[in-house]
C-alpha cells in the first residue's frame, strides 16, 4: 500500500510563490515597448517611393520647373512664443520636407525661393551675373491640422500609455503664367509611440519630440503620389537650340527620357489668342514641320542636356526660331 506524502507549506512562502507565478504571467501580457512608428497607406506610399527614385524617367517627360512658394502653419500648435514677423518652425518645416521629397525625385526643376536672397548674394561675391530663372509652376500651401494627445489603458497590475500626433497638410499648384489654381491635393500622417508596465516594471512613456517630425513626414508621403502624377501631366516639349543644314541641336536630353534612335517632330507654335469669353490666352494647334531622329545626347545636369538629331523628313529653315519639338504622333 503506497502511502501519501503531504508536505507542509508555510502561509507566506505560499503567497511569495502565487505572486511570483501572477506576476510571470501577467508580464506576457504586459505592452512590449515599440519605437515611434508613422502610420501611412503603405501600398501607395511604396508605389510613390518607387516612381520617384526613378531618375531617368520610361517615357518622355517634361521636367517641369517649380518653385516651393508660401507654406504656413495654420494651426494654433507651437505659436504661444510667437511674436511679430516671426517665422513659424513649422511651416517651414513643411515646406524644407517637401522640397527635399521633390528634389530627390529627380523629375523635377526645384528652384530656390525661400533662400533666394543668399543665393543671390553669393553670386555678387563669387562676381557671377545674376542669372535666376523663372518657374512654371508655384507650389503653397499649409499645415491645417497638428495636435498631440495620449491615449493608454489602466488595469488592476498593469497600465499602458500611446503618444499619438496627427497631422493634415494642403497643398495647391498655381499657373504662374496666368495665376490660376489649378490642381489642390492634401495629405494626412499619424505617428505614434507606445509604452507598458505590470506591477511597476517597464518602461515609463517620456515626451517624444520626434513624433511631431514624423506625423509631417508621413502626410507629405500621403499626398506626394497625386501632387507628382499632376506635375507630370504636362505634354512634353523641347526647343530647337540651333540648325545647320541637316542637323539641328535641341534642349532635353537623357533625363527627360530621350534616346539615341526616337523619332521627334520639329514644329512652329500655335498662335496664341485672347479669349473673350475667358480672358485667357489660348494657344492653337502646332503644325509639323519635319520629322527627325536622335543622335546622341549631351550635358551633365538638368540645366544643360541637350541632344543632336538628324532630319528624316521635311525641311527645317536655317533661320526659323521659336521652333519645338514634340512626340512624333
Amino acid at each position: 500500500m503506497k502511502r501519501r506524502i503531504f508536505k507542509k507549506v508555510r502561509p507566506g512562502a505560499a503567497m511569495l510563490i502565487g505572486v511570483g507565478g501572477a506576476a510571470i504571467l501577467l508580464s506576457g501580457c504586459a505592452t512590449p515597448d515599440s519605437a515611434p512608428k508613422a502610420v501611412q497607406a503603405p501600398a501607395a506610399v511604396a508605389v510613390a517611393q518607387k516612381q520617384l527614385q526613378q531618375a531617368v524617367p520610361e517615357v518622355k517627360a517634361l521636367k517641369r520647373k517649380i518653385a516651393i512658394g508660401r507654406f504656413t502653419n495654420e494651426t494654433r500648435y507651437g505659436k504661444a512664443l510667437l511674436t511679430g514677423q516671426q517665422l513659424d518652425p513649422l511651416g517651414k518645416q513643411v515646406s524644407d520636407m517637401l522640397m527635399a521629397r521633390l528634389v530627390d525625385s529627380g523629375r523635377f526643376v526645384v528652384l530656390e525661393r525661400s533662400d533666394l536672397n543668399i543665393v543671390m548674394n553669393e553670386q555678387r561675391l563669387s562676381g557671377i551675373s545674376t542669372n535666376i530663372v523663372g518657374s512654371d509652376v508655384l507650389v503653397i500651401g499649409s499645415l491645417t491640422e497638428f495636435g498631440r494627445q495620449n491615449e493608454g489603458q489602466a488595469g488592476f497590475l498593469s497600465n499602458t500609455k500611446k503618444q499619438v500626433a496627427r497631422a493634415k497638410v494642403e497643398v495647391r499648384l498655381v499657373d504662374v503664367k496666368t495665376g490660376v489654381a489649378f490642381f489642390t491635393t492634401s495629405g494626412t500622417g499619424e505617428a505614434f509611440v507606445e509604452k507598458g508596465t505590470v506591477m511597476g516594471f517597464g518602461s515609463q512613456a517620456d515626451y517624444d519630440a520626434t513624433l511631431n517630425d514624423r506625423a509631417i513626414a508621413a502626410a507629405i508621403s500621403d499626398m506626394m503620389n497625386g501632387l507628382v502624377s499632376k506635375l507630370e501631366e504636362r505634354p512634353w516639349r523641347a526647343d530647337v537650340l540651333k540648325v545647320e543644314g541637316n542637323r539641328l541641336y535641341i534642349s532635353g536630353g537623357q533625363r527627360q527620357g530621350v534616346k539615341v534612335g526616337d523619332r521627334l517632330a520639329v514644329m512652329v507654335p500655335g498662335e496664341r489668342i485672347k479669349s473673350p469669353q475667358t480672358g485667357f490666352d489660348i494657344e492653337l494647334p502646332p503644325k509639323k514641320l519635319a520629322e527627325v531622329e536622335v543622335d546622341a545626347n549631351f550635358g551633365d545636369n538638368d540645366t544643360n542636356e541637350g541632344s543632336v538629331v538628324h532630319l528624316v523628313s521635311g525641311t527645317v529653315p536655317a533661320n526659323a526660331t521659336n521652333l519645338i519639338v514634340g512626340e512624333n504622333k
